[in-house]
């Protein structure tokens, strides 16, 4: 659940100027507020069943953005490429530190 609930509030990230905004109000209070369907229900004046509808479309919309244009992806691609050179990095900063130590000595 909360992989699906982070991968949504990723999507809403790169893909909320797309939607209504009853569809940014909805996903924005039950992922990133959390309320219930309950709650936004009351809020809206409407039912618990057209909350949850409306929730579950504009996810189905979502995935199907990333299906096309794929900006989570690429961002995950970027992020793990990143780590990786930050790994890298640090690696070489260290063998430079050891290197340095060892002219130090003579």
């Amino acid at each position: 659940m909360l992989e699906k609930t982070t991968r949504m509030n990723y999507l809403f990230d790169f893909y909320q100027a797309l939607l209504t905004p009853k569809q940014r109000n909805y996903m924005e209070m039950y992922y990133l507020e959390d309320y219930s369907l309950g709650e936004i229900s009351e809020v809206f004046d409407v039912s618990r069943q057209a909350v949850y509808d409306n929730i579950k479309r504009t996810e189905h919309m979502l995935e199907t953005y990333e299906e096309k244009l794929s900006l989570y992806k690429k961002f995950q691609q970027r992020s793990e490429l990143i780590e990786s050179l930050e790994a890298e990095l640090s690696e070489q900063k260290a063998v430079q530190q050891i290197i340095h130590k060892l002219k130090e000595l003579d």
